[in-house]
């Protein structure tokens, strides 16, 4: 049986290519509960929790994009052999790239929010802290780093993050993911040209709020990356703005 967590949902009997949910960093497939609810019935879902977080804690090796790619990309191989739309939010975005750059024929669309990986920009300090909170106080400051302004944090994700925290390992795994996400303050970057280059619709969607990976990383990307930016919302888009990421999931799915 394999150790990565994955969890199906929407419509389970439809023949399509499913729909692959990949969350960011520090969360888990609970992340995507608003978005999967706007989604009801309309779409088949798959559901993973990354390497080092929460079901997938006994998964061997944790690490950043690479690893979560390498694991997922394998178990959808089996799992999902006629392809797949893939959907990633910030590191799980850099993840759902590094899987359509490895499986472009099974990847039917790739829709990526607030990607990881597209430009050196990150807020290392803010997600160091981030990946060693335990505590529910600690975690409401930080959080509210991650939302827009004027979009609060929601108490149920500060309770989920806790129980979630207080798992055998799960404080170290996230410090020693977190520790690979950036280099001198820097992160790495994918290849954006490959990923424009992929047969499939893509879109990129960001805030205008986000103090994680700054909205410009939207700016200037090649033309066949449809991107998409809202005004006051911040980094936590599957959060903060379910209807809209949901409408742009199915768009893309049935592009």
């Amino acid at each position: 049986m394999s150790s990565l967590f994955v969890t199906r949902a929407g419509n389970l009997d439809e023949g399509r290519p499913p729909v692959v949910l990949l969350h960011g960093f520090g969360a888990s497939h609970r992340a995507w509960d608003m978005v999967v609810a706007e989604l009801g019935e309309r779409l088949p879902l798959l559901l993973y929790d990354l390497p080092g977080h929460a079901g997938s804690l006994a998964h061997p090796g944790t690490g950043h994009a690479v690893t979560a790619a390498r694991a997922v990309g394998a178990d959808l191989a089996e799992r999902a052999p006629d392809g797949f739309h893939l959907v990633g939010h910030s590191m799980g975005g850099a993840a759902a790239a590094l899987i359509a750059l490895k499986a472009p024929q099974a990847t039917c669309s790739l829709t990526l929010l607030s990607p990881g990986g597209f430009g050196p920009e990150i807020n290392h300090r803010l997600l160091t802290r981030y990946a060693a909170a335990t505590e529910a106080d600690e975690l409401r400051l930080l959080l509210e780093q991650f939302y827009g302004w004027r979009n609060p944090v929601p108490e149920a994700v500060i309770e989920e993050l806790v129980a979630e925290r207080k798992a055998p390992g799960a404080s170290r795994a996230l410090k020693e993911i977190g520790a690979t996400l950036s280099e001198d303050g820097r992160q790495k970057m994918l290849p954006i040209d490959a990923i424009a280059g992929l047969a499939c619709p893509i879109k990129v969607v960001w805030g205008t709020q986000d103090r994680v990976l700054p909205t410009r990383q939207a700016h200037k990307l090649p033309g066949r990356i449809a991107v998409h930016v809202f005004e006051d919302v911040g980094h936590m888009l599957p959060h903060e703005i379910p209807a809209e990421a949901a409408a742009l999931i199915v768009e893309n799915a049935r592009g």
